[in-house]
């Protein structure tokens, strides 16, 4: 009897994976997103061969960069494929997540992780103790930064709505964003930096070494943004979406202009450090220095005092 039990169950069990197989996908969307992990993977591929040139005159760390840049474009697009072809699915959804994994969790930290160890490697041999204590706390940057994001991206797919109005905005950092940071820091360090140093060598310096030295504190800030219950707008669909005014082509066409003039890191490092940071500034201010302003200095205190039983109930 228990093994015709246990045979019955495992029967049942089977019928049960047979009914939830996949039998349809949507072609189209699904290429764009596999090709955002692709893109994920190149990077971490380029990353692993170091600072010296590849094509170019471009670093393999500048063009591990920029494989990070190509999959956030497909990962806007194939969204957006899925729903003006009305095929949205959850087959999608999870293929999504895991791709932007790859993209924007792994590869961001494994570059981070690559460019410190390289510019700390001299630091490392003068003084050994020291330049153990900064690697080990790099790497713990680099992993905290990979499980939050995987857990955001694990909570959005269980969050997430697939009605279109319910994406105006996002809670907690999004993953791309939260890689860009990083990305174009590096971006940044890698190919507009080099060109200061032929015209004044104390600025590199110290740029340099603020970047080198932020990095991992970023990543950590990142990593708590990404889990965070933070509101961040969807900047597609609230600013550009639909009719819009004549001035918001005008200021989308200079700000094009601007990056293609200024070789595409620093306006980088300006829009994704910004949108990080700004929903934060508006939260604490909102929720803390506002909110200190217009309690009185002594009702917290009084509040205190006043016993469970003589507290007024609302009715």
């Amino acid at each position: 009897m228990p093994r015709l039990k246990r045979k019955a169950t495992k029967e049942r069990l089977l019928r049960r994976v047979r009914r939830q197989r996949v039998k349809h996908i949507t072609v189209l969307p699904s290429l764009v997103t596999i090709l955002n992990g692709v893109c994920g993977f190149t990077a971490i591929v380029f990353t692993s061969k170091g600072p010296e040139a590849g094509i170019g005159q471009l670093s393999h760390f500048a063009m591990a960069c920029y494989m990070i840049l190509a999959a956030m474009i497909a990962d806007m697009l194939d969204g957006r494929l899925a729903r003006i072809s009305q095929n949205t699915s959850s087959f999608g959804g999870q293929l999504d997540s895991l791709c932007d994994t790859i993209s924007f969790g792994v590869a961001p930290a494994f570059l981070m992780l690559k460019v410190l160890e390289h510019k700390l490697a001299g630091f490392a041999e003068l003084n050994p103790a020291s330049g153990s204590f900064l690697q080990r706390f790099i790497w713990v940057a680099a992993a905290a930064y990979v499980s939050c994001a995987a857990i955001r991206l694990a909570r959005f797919n269980v969050e997430n709505e697939e009605d279109e109005s319910a994406h105006m905005s996002f809670v907690g950092l999004p993953s791309p964003a939260a890689a860009g940071v990083l990305v174009s820091l590096v971006m940044f360090q890698q190919q507009t930096l080099p060109v200061l140093f032929a015209k004044n060598p104390q600025a590199y310096l110290v740029c340099e070494n603020a970047i080198v030295y932020t990095l991992p504190f970023l990543a950590l800030g990142t990593a708590i943004l990404m889990v965070s219950r933070i509101r961040y707008p969807h900047i597609l669909n609230q600013y550009l979406k639909g009719k819009k005014p004549f001035a918001h082509l005008i200021w989308a066409l200079l700000f094009l202009a601007l990056i293609v003039w200024s070789r595409l890191a620093a306006p980088l490092v300006l829009i994704f450090c910004g949108f990080a940071a700004s929903s934060f500034v508006k939260w604490f201010y909102y929720k803390v220095i506002r909110k200190k302003r217009f309690i009185p200095v002594g009702q917290s205190a009084a509040a205190d005092l006043i016993e469970p039983s003589e507290a007024q109930v609302p009715k």
